[in-house]
């Protein structure tokens, strides 16, 4: 079964981040570039921090007299972060998600972030597979099979 770190070798291999003293602004325009949907945060020490989603714009922007262009990112950033290890499987990786009502999951190595997984990284993968699955089933068990197989000698 597939692993984070299978999923991760297919993936673009830079993380995109902020620090968090950045205005949402700057993020947003970072994540419209890189076609990404969440942005991590970093802290002075370059560190994970945070992490600032889409959703988390669709809910910050009915705060009163919230500005992306003055809002700093880590006044709104999600500091409650989840990670797995790189040798977590996809359904493992499902689970998580699943039971923290998460979309993103940062995957950790020796003590260190190396990437993020989303919620459609892990689908993707989780359905290719279940095709590899099923090709390896439908091989198995061709017409010849069936059209061969006998009840045995009949007295």
């Amino acid at each position: 079964m597939k692993t984070a770190v299978d999923i991760l070798a297919q993936k673009t291999k830079r993380m995109i981040s902020v620090r968090a003293d950045q205005h949402i602004s700057e993020a947003l325009t970072l994540m419209y570039q890189y076609k990404i949907g969440a942005m991590l945060v970093r802290d002075d020490d370059g560190r994970i921090a945070g992490i600032w989603t889409e959703r988390d714009l669709l809910h910050d922007v009915l705060g009163e007299g919230f500005d992306p262009r003055t809002a700093l990112i880590g006044d709104y950033m999600t500091s409650d972060l989840h990670t797995a290890p790189i040798d977590a499987t996809i359904h493992e990786m499902k689970e998580m998600m699943i039971q923290l009502f998460i979309r993103h999951l940062l995957i950790e190595q020796d003590g260190r972030i190396v990437g993020i997984l989303s919620v459609g990284d892990i689908v993707r993968a989780s359905l290719a597979a279940q095709d590899r699955q099923i090709e390896e089933l439908r091989a198995h068990t061709s017409w010849q099979y069936y059209e061969t197989w006998a009840w045995g000698p009949v007295a």
